[in-house]
């Protein structure tokens, strides 16, 4: 089984990265799986330590680089990938399905348009479990709270290697919201948990 302790089989794998005079100790983790901007599957990259210890590592992302789990690994990649390559498959399927979806939310808002609260990834989950589709909030990316009625794309993650775009109606009533045409706006995009993992 995979080691979390690298004390004793050998030192923890840090680097030492400077960055505008600023000194960041960094981590070798090994990836489970394809991780945006980070790697792909088996491969051996530096992360901060908190990104490994509070998303990589409890989530089943990645092990700590040490020969057990070096060892570990090369005996269960074919296994690993096998799965990983199962579990794409079976979201392709779901993606097919999502993709023709339409989410509407119906909302109530200002003579402005703006929203009396906002739309978060919670929203459009719950949205989707209606739909029959079980999703996590996590999984959802608006890259921002929506506060303002109108139309957007926004994307599930079904798979590290899949996500599917949905168009999304958050309008006052289900006839407005038919009435909503045009190309959906996106908000402005904000730093991913993946963009946070080599930066300082």
């Amino acid at each position: 089984m995979p080691n979390g302790d690298n004390s004793a089989i050998m030192p923890p794998v840090f680097g030492t990265i400077f960055h505008l005079g600023v000194i960041m100790e960094q981590v070798k983790v090994i990836l489970l799986q394809r991780v945006a901007r980070l790697g792909s599957i088996g491969d051996l990259v530096s992360v901060k330590p908190g990104y490994a210890r509070n998303y990589l590592l409890p989530k089943k992302i990645a092990l700590r680089a040490n020969q057990e789990n070096l060892k570990y690994f090369e005996a269960k990649r074919a296994q690993i990938e096998a799965a990983n390559s199962e579990t794409r498959a079976a979201a392709l399927e779901i993606a097919k399905k999502m993709e023709k979806l339409s989410i509407t939310l119906i909302r109530q808002a200002s003579e402005k348009s703006h929203l009396y609260g906002s739309v978060t990834n919670r929203d459009v989950a719950e949205a989707l479990r209606e739909f029959g589709h079980d999703v996590s909030p996590g999984q959802v990316n608006l890259h921002t709270p929506i506060k303002l009625l109108g139309t957007y794309d926004v994307s599930v993650e079904l798979h590290p290697e899949v996500a599917v775009s949905l168009r999304l109606v958050v309008a006052k009533s289900e006839e407005e919201a038919r009435q909503h045409t045009g190309t959906p706006s996106k908000p402005e995009e904000i730093a991913s948990p993946e963009e946070d993992a080599t930066s300082s």
